[in-house]
């Protein structure tokens, strides 16, 4: 009679090793899924991390890319706007270098310095004569007097033209400052806090200057100033007689030629 021989049971393995063995094997598995489980979640913060800073980095580029060209674009704009006004006082001189006298408008020095002598506390219009592309208007309006206040009397039609054009609020008029009364008929409803000048008045005989100075001052307030500016070193308003004191300023050498400022105002 034949018997089955059964395997032979490994020496030492009780049921009680045996399923000690399986629970540690599956607190093991479960272990490694949680830890997977874990390292996914990190990559996936990782990544979003990543994501995130991306996008910040994109975003300050684009940023900085769009204030870069802004600024590049106000820059030749604003290189466009001094080649046009020095390409029009060129032209303008070519036509009649007697009544422009310069071939490139007012720096922002000489601008700023002449508009320092008016006060823009005081009530009342502002008269700007040979105002030109405005840069005094603008340092005049920079300094605190409202566009609306101002009176800009100028000769060229295309430089009126333009004026209007940068200057909407101001009255601009176009004739002759050398008859500076009778060009204002109508349009000065009260005597003028100042009047500035960027007349080339030593394109004039002195006669001629005197008597724009003394038309000048029927226009004004009591102790309202004529402001002028010149580049030689005598006064461009002859003095001697002329009932004015004055006020001469240094030199503004950024301006090419450089310039002084005179003010005049009714002796007292």
């Amino acid at each position: 009679m034949s018997t089955t021989l059964q395997p032979r049971r490994p020496r030492g393995t009780s049921l009680a090793a045996r399923i000690g063995q399986s629970s540690m094997a599956a607190r093991i598995e479960d272990e490694m899924r949680v830890t997977a489980a874990d390292l996914v979640d990190s990559v996936a913060e990782a990544r979003l991390k990543v994501a995130a800073v991306r996008y910040k980095v994109e975003g300050e580029v684009r940023n900085t890319a769009v204030k870069f060209k802004t600024r590049v674009s106000r820059a030749a704009d604003g290189a466009k706007l001094k080649l046009g006004d020095e390409a029009r006082f060129i032209k303008s001189w070519i036509d009649d270098p007697g009544r422009t006298g310069s071939v490139t408008p007012s720096s922002p020095f000489l601008a700023r310095r002449m508009a320092s002598f008016v006060d823009p506390a005081i009530p009342g219009p502002v008269i700007e004569i040979g105002p030109g592309t405005g840069p005094v208007t603008e340092a005049l309006i920079e300094r605190g007097v409202s566009e609306d206040r101002l009176i800009l009397v100028e000769y060229s039609p295309e430089f009126c033209k333009l004026l209007r054009q940068r200057f909407p609020a101001a009255t601009v008029v176009e004739g002759d400052a050398y008859a500076l009364s009778g060009t204002l008929a109508g349009h000065l409803p009260e005597k003028a806090v100042a009047i500035v000048s960027s007349l080339p008045l030593f394109n004039r005989p002195p006669a001629m200057r005197s008597a724009l100075a003394n038309d000048a001052f029927t226009l004004l307030q009591d102790g309202g100033p004529l402001i002028q500016f010149t580049y030689s070193v005598i006064s461009p308003v002859p003095r001697k007689g002329s009932g004015l004191k004055s006020f001469v300023s240094d030199w503004v050498l950024r301006n090419i030629p450089p310039a002084r400022v005179w003010v005049y105002r009714k002796a007292v």
